[in-house]
């Protein structure tokens, strides 16, 4: 979720809710499902979502909970894709880890298509990798940021380079065949030169993805106060010359971009399709506004046109648990408008763009009847292209997918 939630931050931002509901076919029908893992045993100088710091009591009730929660869902939702996201995922130890997989496995869901976890280097073993192989899991995603140890300290990580390439041995030794590295760039005090290093090294090491991400300076970060008390310039230029080298190293090495920040191989053969074979399906779901249930402290779900909330406290999430409540904070119908808009934003961020049949399919209207004006100065802009069957940005357009999401808040007639 750490990747896929920034996703949300800035544009749900814009959008009114009121209650009209759109309903999907049949809920227990759900086919994703996001677990959130808020422990981590350091908080990075940039990180805005909610995580909370290593106490062994707190995580053995919060194990306790997240099992009853998986329970209560269970009936509700058969997974094709399932993401542990934090925080740390790879935190927990091989007990808990063995507890959650054997409450998985007994819900009797099968074969999950696409099952993820989010891994630390620092907190990958042979033991882990191994029991999270055998457990189904098929996918890794591990946040590395940077290759460079002056950087990485910068940002607050606590892995070195060294621990990445051991890492990224063990995972392979335990048989993942999909792996994805994050990388961040804009990170203060980093040159293009660096970037470019860091991408031709991580890229050397074979994943099958990579997502990419320009810093964000949130609110209520070291890093933002550091950047408010003047301590560092954001170089603009640099972090432009920076984004260039991604999108030239990427490409030269098989990597295709999906989306603003995702880029994986196509191993399949004379495919037509825009979205590679390696593309993170669950993320996938997000960006068309697909049903996702979502469980553990902060988690946010989206299913049957109702937005919910899990409470940003995991104390309190397990106490909630443990009376046989889900630990939720919130809840919103939300407007058909709404979700018009958002299924259109988030279409965008993905060089598919709008799909005029499916968009029709499940509106009942094409996305021309609503924003003619705004798509045509897209194009005249250089950021969007029409087709015969979609509207797509161009790589351009990608640059600037936040900016164009705002546009399809404003409905026409």
């Amino acid at each position: 979720m750490a990747a896929s939630s920034i996703l949300f931050i800035f544009i749900w931002s814009f959008f009114e809710s009121s209650p009209m509901v759109l309903s999907p076919k049949d809920e227990s029908q759900v086919g994703a499902l996001y677990v959130h893992v808020p422990f981590c045993s350091h908080k990075c100088e940039y990180c805005a979502f909610y995580s909370e710091l290593l106490k062994p009591d707190v995580v053995e009730g919060y194990v306790s909970a997240l099992c009853k929660e998986l329970a209560m869902v269970s009936s509700m939702v058969r997974p094709r894709t399932l993401f542990f996201g934090g925080g740390t995922p790879s935190i927990l130890s091989l007990a808990q880890w063995e507890r959650i997989l054997n409450t998985i496995h007994g819900f009797g869901w099968g074969e999950i298509a696409e099952w993820t976890v989010e891994c630390n280097p620092s907190t990958v073993s042979r033991k882990k990798a191994n029991l999270l192989k055998q457990g189904g899991v098929n996918r890794i995603s591990m946040g590395i940021q940077s290759m460079e140890d002056e950087l990485l300290q910068k940002l607050g990580r606590i892995h070195s380079r060294e621990q990445v390439f051991r890492s990224y041995d063990i995972l392979r030794e335990a048989g993942f065949e999909n792996i994805n590295l994050d990388l961040m760039f804009g990170i203060p005090g980093q040159t293009p030169a660096q970037w470019r290093r860091s991408l031709r090294e991580i890229i050397g090491l074979g994943p099958e993805h990579l997502s990419a991400y320009e810093v964000i300076y949130e609110d209520d970060t070291p890093l933002f106060r550091q950047l408010k008390a003047g301590e560092f310039d954001v170089d603009e230029d640099a972090i432009e010359e920076m984004y260039e080298a991604l999108l030239e190293e990427s490409a030269l090495h098989g990597f295709v971009q999906y989306e603003v920040a995702n880029f994986a191989k196509e191993n399949r053969k004379d495919s037509s399709d825009r979205v590679p074979s390696h593309a993170c399906q669950h993320n996938i779901n997000y960006w068309q506004c697909g049903d996702y249930y979502g469980v553990g402290p902060a988690a946010s779900e989206w299913v049957a046109g109702m937005r919910i909330q899990h409470v940003a406290n995991t104390e309190i999430y397990s106490q909630q648990v443990g009376q046989g409540q889900r630990g939720l904070s919130s809840s919103e119908a939300v407007h058909r408008s709404t979700c018009l808009g958002e299924a259109a934003a988030f279409s965008m961020r993905m060089n598919a763009g709008i799909d005029f049949a499916a968009f029709q399919g499940r509106f009942g209207m094409h996305p021309k009847s609503l924003w003619e004006s705004q798509m045509n100065q897209m194009v005249d802009q250089g950021w969007a292209l029409w087709e015969t069957t979609c509207f797509r940005p161009t790589p351009q357009g990608l640059r600037f997918a936040d900016a164009i999401g705002v546009e399809f808040v404003h409905l026409e007639g």
